[in-house]
């Protein structure tokens, strides 16, 4: 079974756009006259480079036809279970001492955690999965934190 990339729209949109830009790279690249094989008797070091790009743009253009082929878009869940962290869901932890933190959960190739978007596939984002509100997670790596569950909102969508 083939592997599941969950993505916001905006994700997806992200994903599509890149895809399109480097297709067009691309077609811009091979349209135009390459550099020659050789120069005198070495080979062209413009060539080699050429080579290299168009290799990297093949190489990375077959990675986002796969992502494409295998998007699981994330969805607002009912409104019955909208207690209950799913992917999506921004939280709002509070530690033992006090320290509030919050966390948008998202799949991994949208993840950052400088933005406050955590993976689902983090040891945070796995625990909190299917956790309701003021449940208390406990999240070891690479030290103990115990986290209280306060807030549980949707806001991606």
């Amino acid at each position: 079974m083939p592997e599941k990339y969950y993505l916001t729209k905006k994700g997806v949109n992200k994903v599509k756009k890149e895809y399109e830009d480097l297709k067009r790279i691309r077609m811009a690249k091979t349209k135009g006259e390459s550099p020659q094989l050789l120069q005198s008797d070495d080979l062209n070091p413009e060539y080699i480079v050429f080579r290299e790009d168009l290799s990297f743009l093949e190489s990375r253009l077959v990675e986002l036809e796969h992502i494409l082929k295998n998007i699981e878009l994330i969805k607002l869940p009912p409104k019955n279970k909208r207690n209950i962290v799913h992917l999506g869901a921004t939280v709002t932890l509070e530690e033992t001492d006090g320290e509030i933190n919050e966390f948008t959960i998202v799949g991994t190739l949208e993840a950052n955690p400088g933005e406050g978007k955590i993976s689902s596939d983090s040891p945070i984002g796995k625990i909190l999965l299917g956790h309701k509100l003021n449940d208390t997670v406990e999240v070891a790596s690479p030290i103990k934190v115990i986290y209280k569950l306060k807030r549980i909102k949707y806001s991606l969508f």
